[in-house]
């Protein structure tokens, strides 16, 4: 039709009447050209050009196009149509099904608002800018599968009412489906995109599985009617206030997604992320439903979220671990033992040890808690007595899960903030559990115990050599009287009080004796050793103290093997 002469072509436009079926393919348009094609099909009554099966395949359309809110009657087809400017199919209804395979957008592509009441195919389509489908329902099936995105990709409240298919799809810039509802979308990619995913509002209305390579996803506010498994890859995802009436399962795939045997995703807009998938959030959310399987929680808000002591944890999940190293606190020296940590603790420590804000140029290191998001009404922001709630929650989650060891590190965590906290816990209470920390890390650190009780022993035979031993080992003696002239004879043995040592005491006989009466001690027992005054309370004490050190020990040993 481009080619036709003027006189010819405004016969052709004559006869054309709104509805007719018009076959336009591998036509060159220009923005007027195409205005004048649809003049001819307006609908009087609507206002609103009219097409019944339409055909523009591989045409070409220069120019910024508007399609006007054109209503295609049947089947529109625009495989492998090239448009060259902006393609503005906003407000149109394609009432048949509808193709764009392979077709390709130089310009933005806006269906905002559009209505697809049949099969929208945009199959291996390429979007050079921006595609908006914003507002836009999809009444039957809508495929996405090998699209290649360059710009922003926008369905924010769209409505898919069929399956929605994104296998293979690439954006190369955020992809945003906020508040878009999927009634029914079994699957939904695998699909890559380098920048960030975002389902905050949106609505799962059956069963679904996400597969999904990002930067960054975001399901704040999402809502999981039915079950839900979220496959992701390099993303950091946030899933507060998210709500599950079902199990929703988020897990870390370990290798590239394959879109058929023998061929995977191409994941190169990501070859510099990170492979472990985080979860930065999960505040708000009911926890009995989420299963969470060899993810990084090394950053996870855990404060807000419901039923945490029901959360599965599978896999290999990593917590936050303490700062390493030695650390200077004032005149002090103190050492953080290794264990794995919430980020709430983190946060709340680098806040009362005054760390300064991380910066390019002194950026948080492994030495140092990692400071976090701060509440503006400091009221908010979860304090010792919220932290000590939290970890007591996820211990008995991993001790539902029969992971004991795994359980310990979280009761230390909980002893630590309980020990901390100024308003919940009693003074005399903080003391004690002060010296239960002192002694035994909580009953889980059984170094510390062996070195105390060590420590005692060594204090036990060095006193029991310089004052517990006596001299001398009393001799027994026996004193009796012989009558005259023969007959019964009585004796009466008698022992001579032990005598306090003089001279050299730290002799070798010395030290057998008082090691001895010292490794009696610990087992709870009697030497039998003659003793001075001093030295039978000395070994009264010892057999007190270094038997409760040993049991310590033994519960430490036991905490970090029981299954």
């Amino acid at each position: 039709m481009a080619h036709l002469a003027e006189a010819d072509r405004d016969a052709y436009l004559a006869s054309l009447t709104p509805g007719a079926d018009i076959d336009h393919r591998g036509t060159s348009f220009t923005a007027s050209l195409l205005d004048k094609l649809f003049e001819a099909l307006r609908d009087p009554r609507t206002g609103k050009p009219q097409m019944g099966t339409a055909g523009f395949n591989r045409a070409e359309f220069s120019g910024d196009v508007w399609f006007g809110e054109a209503v295609f009657l049947y089947r529109a087809s625009f495989s492998a149509a090239c448009f060259l400017g902006d393609a503005d199919f906003r407000k149109v209804h394609f009432s048949d099904n509808t193709d764009f395979f392979m077709a390709r957008f130089s310009g933005a592509a806006m269906f905002s608002q559009a209505q697809f009441s049949g099969r929208a195919a945009f199959q291996g389509a390429r979007f050079s800018e921006r595609a908006l489908f914003a507002w836009t329902r999809f009444d039957s099936e809508a495929g996405f599968h090998g699209a290649n995105i360059a710009g922003a990709a926008r369905f924010d409240l769209a409505q898919f009412s069929g399956a929605a298919g994104f296998r293979k799809t690439r954006f190369a810039d955020e992809a945003n489906f906020q508040e878009t509802r999927f009634t029914v979308a079994p699957e939904l990619g695998p699909l890559t995109c380098n920048g960030i995913v975002n389902f905050s509002g949106a609505v799962f209305e059956a069963p679904v599985t996400l597969a999904i390579a990002a930067r960054q996803v975001l399901c704040e506010r999402t809502r999981w009617e039915s079950t839900a498994t979220i496959r992701l890859r390099y993303a950091r995802t946030d899933v507060s206030h998210a709500v599950l009436s079902a199990p929703v399962a988020i897990t870390s795939h370990p290798a590239r997604f394959t879109v058929r045997p023998g061929e995977a995703m191409d994941e190169t807009l990501l070859s510099d992320c990170r492979e472990e998938v985080q979860v930065t959030s999960i505040q708000g959310v009911d926890a009995a439903h989420l299963v969470l399987t060899d993810i990084d929680l090394s950053a996870c808000l855990f404060a807000g979220a419901f039923h945490l002591d029901q959360l599965r944890l599978e896999g290999g999940t990593i917590f936050a671990p303490a700062p390493s190293g030695w650390h200077r606190r004032g005149i002090r020296l103190t050492r953080w033992t290794r264990r794995r940590t919430l980020a709430e603790e983190h946060h709340w420590r680098a806040r009362n040890a005054s760390q300064p804000a991380p910066s390019p140029i002194h950026p948080i290191s492994s030495r140092q808690w990692r400071p976090g998001p701060y509440h503006p009404d400091p009221g908010l922001t979860p304090g010792p007595e919220d932290v000590a709630a939290l970890y007591r929650q996820l211990r008995k989650a991993f001790e539902d899960g029969k992971n004991e060891p795994g359980a310990a590190d979280f009761y230390y965590g909980e002893m630590e903030m309980r020990r901390h906290d100024r308003t919940g816990t009693p003074k005399g209470e903080r003391r004690l559990l002060w010296g239960y920390w002192l002694l035994s890390g909580y009953g889980l650190r059984a170094s510390r115990a062996m070195g105390w009780l060590g420590a005692a022993m060594l204090v036990t035979i060095v006193l029991l050599m310089g004052f517990g031993l006596p001299q001398d080992s009393p001799k027994q003696e026996a004193v009796g009287t012989v009558p005259q002239g023969g007959g019964k004879v009585t004796f009466q043995i008698d022992k001579d009080d032990p005598k306090n040592p003089t001279g050299n005491r730290f002799t070798g006989q010395r030290f057998e004796k008082a090691l001895n009466v010292t490794l009696n001690s610990v087992v709870f027992r009697s030497s039998g050793q003659d003793l001075t005054t001093a030295g039978t309370y000395i070994e009264m004490t010892s057999r007190l103290l270094e038997p409760t050190l040993l049991a310590l020990a033994a519960l430490a040993v036991r905490g970090r093997i029981k299954r």
